[in-house]
């Protein structure tokens, strides 16, 4: 497993979200590396981005997502917090470079549809900036049809929960739709989710664990489609509480303090 998820600068002094252009560096084709074993940096639009190297257990998952947030606390100036939030609306005087402009370079698909995303801003959503909390899932021999039925179930064991777990609501009027993933060389990377699982080691470990849950899901011969589909993905897409509550009872999918 690795990751790559986003946040944001809060400065403290003017109690404004701050934008990261020119303050971390780092692009997607050339991040910055913080050691020499895969953790690195980059700005995406107005967010600091970082990714991971791959996983192989649940405990070098957790390590380094919080291994590359304590980094970050480190670097940044004292006057900024990092805000782990998955929405955040920006003064237009933090918009201005064309850095912040930019937005979904690359498109990415849907599990449900097999269609390329559609991306809308309009006028009303456009100071806000969203982080997003994407987990990369490598296997063997990655196909058309497995990497579909991955996102599924990904949706079903980490989407779905993220409803209750993640009370922002505004990321999903952009990004974060059920069944959002881009198909890899080496599997797949899951692009529902917001950054919310990193708030605290308890949360990281959980996202680990249900993504292995998924997994283990199609192992033993299961697929997510049907009457369960459609209820997981308008349960993701209109942040249905009451449904979520109902699947997640189902298959027991929420952290043991939730």
């Amino acid at each position: 497993m690795g990751a790559d998820p986003e946040l944001f600068l809060y400065d403290r002094k003017v109690k404004t979200f701050f934008s990261a252009v020119g303050l971390i560096g780092g692009t997607k084709d050339q991040p910055v590396s913080i050691d020499d074993k895969g953790h690195s940096l980059q700005e995406d639009n107005v967010a600091v981005e970082f990714c991971i190297p791959p996983a192989s257990s649940e405990k070098a998952f957790v390590d380094s997502i919080h291994y590359v947030l304590d980094h970050l606390k480190e670097r940044v100036e004292p006057r900024f917090e990092l805000s782990i939030v998955p929405s955040a609306a920006f003064k237009s005087s933090q918009l201005r470079a064309m850095q912040a402009q930019v937005v979904n370079c690359r498109p990415d698909y849907h599990a449900w549809t097999l269609a390329i995303n559609e991306f809308k801003r309009s006028k009303k959503n456009a100071n806000l900036r969203t982080a997003g909390g994407h987990i990369h899932v490598g296997y063997a021999n990655p196909d058309a049809d497995n990497q579909v039925n991955m996102i599924r179930a990904m949706d079903l064991f980490i989407g779905v929960p993220s409803v209750i777990l993640d009370s922002d609501t505004k990321r999903r009027e952009l990004y974060g739709k059920a069944g959002a993933f881009r198909p890899k060389p080496y599997g797949v990377e899951f692009r529902t989710p917001s950054n919310f699982w990193i708030k605290t080691r308890e949360l990281t470990s959980w996202a680990y664990q249900n993504t292995h849950k998924a997994v283990k899901f199609l192992n033993e011969g299961n697929t997510v489609e049907g009457d369960l589909g459609q209820r997981i993905q308008e349960t993701i897409n209109q942040n249905d509480l009451d449904g979520a509550r109902s699947i997640c009872k189902e298959f027991k999918l929420l952290p043991a303090s939730a």
